[in-house]
């Protein structure tokens, strides 16, 4: 298993943004053994939500060596070929590091702010990955029914094939065919699904891997929005799940047991049946105390994993 360390991006602690702390976080990501940092995308949020490409701009130069990943962006509502640009930048100024997880999106929210049809969110999508591939590689242009162009953009990106597209999917029969299609990775959602769906979900996207002879052996499972927050203190973990439980607005007792909120212990129990279950990557998301949290979460929980 691989970690990644999910940016700050929601200010939980009304303390605001600024570049130093996002740097630190990034460092400490690095010097603890953390393999990538990952951003997510909202244009609107009950929260107030930093752009996470441009976050991930902010730590080129503090996350050293580490992936740089978005876990996951919409290319539908930013618009694929301006996608493709900020992606193709990003992974020129950070020396080929970037991985591009991409998702439709389940906010209607992000849709109307962008002016496009919520209900058109999945043949869209689609198109949307099929254009990203055109831009980011010397591929003919794509012609569909929402998109059509997709040119090469300069500057290249410093791999041949572009950055590594990985499709999101909360595990549905028609996701999964659509990420063995189009996708050199999945991302899963980590308050979305259990070990166990994953394990069901592995087997079908095997076989639909297969028919287009690949394997899952070489497809990378990464589970994102691991919300994180470890501590022996029941009063504290109560708190946080309340209040994530608030944000996004799901009963306590679905996220309980799904999200990485409570002792070592019970966190590494639920990381070790993930890794069972074959995920590969799991980001995690420190919902307050963010260095701490990484910190914790690598002294306490991995090891007992």
């Amino acid at each position: 298993m691989r970690y990644g360390a999910h940016l700050p991006l929601i200010d939980f602690e009304d303390q605001g943004w600024q570049p130093r702390a996002l740097a630190s976080y990034a460092a400490a990501a690095r010097h603890l053994g953390y393999a990538c940092v990952t951003a997510n995308d909202h244009l609107v949020f009950q929260r107030p939500w930093l752009d996470g490409l441009v976050a991930l701009a902010a730590v080129v130069e503090a996350s050293g060596d580490l992936e740089l990943a978005t876990s996951v962006a919409l290319p539908v509502v930013r618009g694929p070929v301006a996608l493709a640009k900020a992606a193709a930048a990003l992974d020129v100024v950070s020396g080929g590091r970037l991985v591009l997880g991409v998702g439709p999106g389940s906010s209607a929210h992000d849709y109307e702010a962008a002016g496009v049809p919520f209900g058109e969110r999945w043949p869209r999508f689609e198109e949307s990955i099929q254009v990203l591939r055109a831009c980011l590689t010397d591929g003919a242009p794509f012609e569909g029914r929402f998109y059509a162009g997709g040119p090469p953009l300069r500057p290249r990106p410093p791999r041949v094939d572009g950055p590594p597209i990985w499709v999101a999917s909360w595990g549905s029969d028609a996701g999964l065919r659509r990420v063995a299609r189009l996708g050199d990775g999945w991302v899963a959602s980590a308050y979305n699904t259990t070990p166990a769906r994953i394990v069901d979900a592995r087997a079908k996207l095997a076989a639909a891997l297969e028919r287009d002879g690949r394997s899952l052996d070489r497809f990378p499972c990464a589970l994102a929005t691991m919300w994180t927050y470890v501590t022996d203190d029941s009063r504290a973990r109560d708190t946080r799940l309340a209040e994530l439980a608030a944000m996004l607005n799901r009963p306590v007792e679905q996220l309980s047991g799904r999200v990485l909120v409570g002792p070592a212990e019970s966190c590494a129990a639920l990381v070790r049946r993930y890794a069972e279950a074959g995920v590969d990557r799991m980001f995690i998301w420190p919902l307050a105390d963010a260095e701490v949290q990484l910190a914790r979460f690598m002294r306490d929980v991995v090891p007992l994993v």
